[in-house]
């Protein structure tokens, strides 16, 4: 297979039988000589990729002497930093597989995700160690056997990391083992899991990263999702690393306030971002101040990034903002607007070496224009959601991935998504996205979010309603709703329901506007779309 970049042919890429991601990622950059290269900024020091290489060689041993053998699940629950980073590649270099979980998840959520993964041992902060113990009691108690045989608190480690060997050579995965396992990201029940190869992060990382980002050894990477979500895994750990780049890490929650802070002190090249926050930066009241200007570009995913904000970041910042699209299910990003050749509002076109088609319900692909189901396929797909063999089996058919999402294709070949199967609405007979809504009410200057679902009448028919998060008067996301005794956003809401009927058509006007002082949120931090249906009924 030969790939395509920039009008000339590329070379196919081959990936090794025996493949294990600590040392295709890690210890290959110490081999080429690259062991002095800083790897690492954080706040408190510097990390070279050797000192990364020694912490995951002993946290690997730590693992080994806890009893955990390859194929064996490992639990990361660790803010972002050098132990986390550690952590991760040292389990996979004894050949286990990583579950990545957010630290500051809830009991029931531990609880939940402990019975599932069956998870051997698990690195934890001192908050969530008692939640973990508790969890593992339980498990016991209903299955009579102990899985979690070590709970490896991050604060109480140090004695043994310290006492551990920094040499440890990498287990010979096959590239088709499990490696990782990612999260699907639901609105309801629990998120599935899902089982990605070794195989598929080289894949993506040398089609996507290397081929269209042009990651190179002087980039530095900030991000604002954490590690624990795939989209930072790849973007803000995997890919520097690759190419002996480096990563910015830091534990605390990011605000636009902290992103500013971190982007004057490390001066990245890359920022990994997120809807949410570009429009917190451009909101932000001293956003036409900050200087951007050592970004080559900054990415954005997770959610559908709006033209109209896209906008409102070039214009601000006047940095490449790049939209695209990936899901954990074909790891990472398939389809991506490309440096310098972004189209705004758009997702771009497929990343060389994944075909991507627009298809309906039969899997026919439909004429260009037309609105229909994404098919994927390529060398990132994979192995199954674990436990979920009937949701598997929809999934993944054949070669292809047949995700819930629904996109057009232009005559140009450049896809604009749509909305999720379950959010696209049809009103008046008639497809409606609410992203088209939601675009054109962003255009509104009091409005700083907004998010269309579609609800049910009386008379069982679907029709648009928008919930907004209006300007404070800051320039920030704070609402108007608090303001006036409520009187601000209800005159906030009329005047937004004028707007909308003055530029879209009748049947896409929402038919209620209400003002909140902040969207829901699911645990990957999207919009929760079924909570907001949920309380507009």
């Amino acid at each position: 297979m030969t790939f395509e970049r920039d009008g000339a042919a590329a070379p196919p890429l081959e990936i090794p039988e025996r493949l294990n991601l600590a040392d295709w990622f890690l210890d290959a950059r110490v081999r080429e000589g690259l062991g002095e290269k800083t790897a690492l900024f954080t706040d408190h020091g510097t990390f070279t990729y050797a000192d990364v290489q020694r912490l995951a060689n002993r946290f690997g041993n730590v693992l080994r002497e806890a009893g955990v053998q390859p194929e064996q699940r490992v639990i990361l629950a660790l803010p972002d930093g050098p132990e986390f980073v550690g952590a991760f590649f040292g389990a996979l270099k004894i050949g286990a597989v990583v579950v990545m979980l957010n630290p500051e998840s809830k009991p029931d959520a531990i609880a939940s995700l402990l019975a599932y993964s069956r998870a051997k041992a698990a690195f934890v902060t001192s908050a969530a160690a008692v939640a973990f113990e508790d969890a593992a009691r339980t498990a016991t108690r209903e299955c009579g056997v102990r899985h979690l045989a070590a709970t490896i608190v991050l604060e109480d480690c140090a004695a043994r990391l310290g006492a551990a060997s920094v040499t440890l050579d990498a287990y010979p995965s096959h590239r088709d083992d499990a490696a990782i396992w990612l999260f699907s990201g639901g609105t309801t029940g629990r998120p599935k899991a899902v089982v990605q190869t070794h195989r598929s992060f080289v894949n993506t990382t040398e089609l996507y990263a290397k081929r269209v980002l042009r990651y190179n050894a002087n980039d530095v990477t900030l991000s604002v999702p954490k590690l624990f979500f795939g989209y930072a895994t790849g973007s803000n750990l995997l890919f520097p690393f690759s190419v002996g780049a480096s990563t910015v890490l830091f534990p605390e929650r990011c605000t636009a306030d902290v992103l500013f802070e971190k982007i004057a002190r490390f001066r990245p090249t890359i920022l990994i971002n997120v809807p949410t926050m570009i429009q917190h930066m451009v909101s932000h009241a001293s956003a036409a101040s900050r200087d951007l200007s050592c970004l080559r570009f900054a990415t954005s995913a997770g959610e559908a990034l709006p033209a109209e904000l896209d906008a409102r970041w070039r214009k601000t910042f006047g940095v490449d903002l790049l939209d695209g699209l990936g899901t954990a299910e074909m790891w990472h990003v398939f389809l991506t607007n490309a440096p310098g050749r972004a189209v705004p509002g758009s997702l771009g076109r497929p990343v060389p070496g994944f075909e991507v088609r627009v298809c309906d319900d039969a899997g026919q692909e439909v004429a260009a224009g037309e609105v229909g189901w994404l098919r994927v396929r390529g060398g990132s797909r994979a192995i199954a959601y674990w436990q979920e063999i009937d949701k598997t089996a929809a999934a993944f058919q054949g070669e292809w991935y047949v995700s819930g999402d629904m996109m057009r294709k232009d005559t140009d070949g450049v896809f604009w998504y749509c909305g999720r199967g379950d959010d696209m609405l049809k009103v008046a007979g008639k497809w409606l996205s609410p992203s088209e809504v939601e675009n054109c009410l962003l255009q509104h200057p009091s409005v700083a979010e907004v998010a269309v679902v579609g609800v049910t009448d009386a008379n069982g028919l679907t029709k648009p309603h928008a919930f907004v998060v209006g300007k404070g008067a800051e320039g920030g996301a704070a609402s108007t709703a608090a303001q006036d005794g409520g009187g601000a956003a209800q005159r906030l809401a009329e005047e937004l329901r004028a707007f909308a009927l003055e530029r879209l058509d009748a049947y896409k006007a929402p038919r209620s506007v209400v003002v909140m002082d902040a969207l829901p949120r699911t645990h990957l931090g999207k919009v929760d779309r079924g909570k907001l249906r949920a309380g507009a009924k």
